[in-house]
């Protein structure tokens, strides 16, 4: 842990910033865009990824895997393995640099490791990929268990994101308000 925040404390700084700004944005920007797009083509119709649906409902994600379709599936179990393993590696990155950069030294961090957050959410981001994937490869079996596993690391994503989103919130404000901190 003290390793990793430490090499965060080297590499932030606003070049490193702005070249993971500019990979992130490509990804919702062109990369995952077009992913859902083909997603959607080979279904027949507009159904999206498990992993942007909200809440917790594993009956309508065991539907939606049923209603990709075989090449849907295949490509979407594919997109999972390669640039949904890439995107949350570059997502946690920025937003650690972005907390680094807002608390590295300040008497209002939070805590010492408030720049490891973003961690978290990349840990439950890959849990949900594995079950995505073995619910995508074991079709046309389906399992309530693993779309309750999944849908759990999924709604543990998106909760590991509120504080992560906040911390950043916050260290933006009192950078503001606080001049040359």
């Amino acid at each position: 842990m003290e390793t990793l925040h430490q090499f965060l404390n080297r590499i932030a700084n606003l070049k490193t910033f702005f070249v993971l700004l500019a990979v992130y944005l490509v990804f919702p920007g062109y990369i995952l865009k077009n992913a859902e797009a083909n997603i959607n083509q080979f279904a027949g119709k507009p159904i999206g990824p498990i992993d942007l649906t909200f809440g917790f409902n594993p009956a309508k994600t065991l539907q939606m895997v049923a209603d990709y379709g075989e090449e849907g599936r295949a490509y979407y179990a594919q997109g999972e393995l390669t640039m949904d393993i890439i995107y949350p590696i570059v997502y946690t990155f920025l937003f650690a640099v972005i907390l680094t950069l807002l608390f590295r030294n300040k008497p209002y961090t939070p805590f010492r490791y408030v720049n490891l957050l973003p961690f978290l959410t990349m840990l439950f981001d890959f849990i949900e990929n594995v079950f995505i994937v073995m619910l995508l490869y074991r079709y046309p079996e389906q399992s309530m268990t693993l779309a309750v596993v999944c849908e759990i690391a999924k709604l543990l994503k998106w909760l590991s994101l509120v504080p992560v989103v906040f911390a950043a919130l916050y260290g933006l404000f009192k950078k503001i308000r606080i001049p040359n901190s």
